[in-house]
């Protein structure tokens, strides 16, 4: 594992890993940047298995092309696989971590709560992606609750969508803090802690609420200039996507 010296966020790059057909919802992934070159990626999305999955016969309605394969995205920016020095598991649900095996060389860090659920799970969400998640060759760090990643970087426990699910606040040098809410919030309808509604794939109602009151408080307290949503289709259109990015 690389020793990192002391950085800074410097630059924040969405990837669109697939979309779905009827909706436009997206699957995004994340890449923050830091001052001194270290490469830190937000989640991997489907599984490459998935490209081209919408031109099946009975197919799901995801639209996976070979260039939304996060090993391609990150190529279209110069980056191979080896050049990502963290990864940042927010859950193991399959449209988030469909590929982390093909980071071998990355230290993966993912809150101890949702790791340990998701490997005693015999919940098919967790299942149906198992070899990419928990591959021999990963190394993980297990954390506990709300910590600083790194300097501009903070990691925020935030339950409810899943046991342990995390959420990830960003301080850019011009935009400012930036709250990856991811699927605590996973669209801007959502921002009501207790008018907000709920998914089917949301695991805890009272997590939920209580960690969007928490990401509510977090975004006034922390002055947040921009709050991403892991799913909102019509705020997707709005954003800058690579390979554009947020500085």
């Amino acid at each position: 594992m690389q020793t990192m010296t002391s950085s800074f966020p410097s630059r924040l790059y969405l990837l669109e890993l697939a979309h779905l057909e009827d909706s436009g919802i997206p699957f995004p992934g994340y890449l923050v940047q830091t001052s001194d070159g270290t490469n830190i990626l937000i989640d991997t999305g489907w599984p490459q298995e998935r490209i081209g999955a919408y031109k099946q016969p009975g197919g799901t309605g995801l639209h996976m092309d070979e260039a939304d394969f996060v090993v391609h995205r990150l190529a279209t920016l110069g980056l191979r696989p080896s050049d990502i020095n963290v990864l940042i598991c927010t859950h193991l649900d399959p449209d988030h971590a469909g590929n982390h095996d093909a980071f071998p060389e990355a230290e993966l860090v993912v809150q101890r709560e949702h790791y340990e659920f998701a490997k005693a799970s015999s919940d098919s969400r967790f299942l149906v992606n198992r070899q990419h998640w928990d591959h021999p060759s990963l190394r993980y760090r297990l954390i506990d609750g709300d910590m600083q990643l790194l300097p501009g970087i903070d990691l925020i426990k935030t339950s409810g969508h899943c046991p342990g699910h995390q959420s990830v606040l960003v301080r850019l040098p011009e935009t400012g803090p930036v709250l990856l809410t991811i699927d605590a919030i996973p669209s801007q309808a959502d921002l009501d802690p207790e008018q907000r509604a709920l998914s089917p794939y949301d695991m805890d109602e009272a997590g939920v609420r209580a960690s969007t009151r928490k990401l509510v408080e977090i975004a006034r307290r922390e002055r947040v200039t921009l709050i991403i949503h892991g799913h909102d289709p019509i705020q997707w259109k709005t954003l800058k996507r690579a390979p554009d990015y947020y500085l």
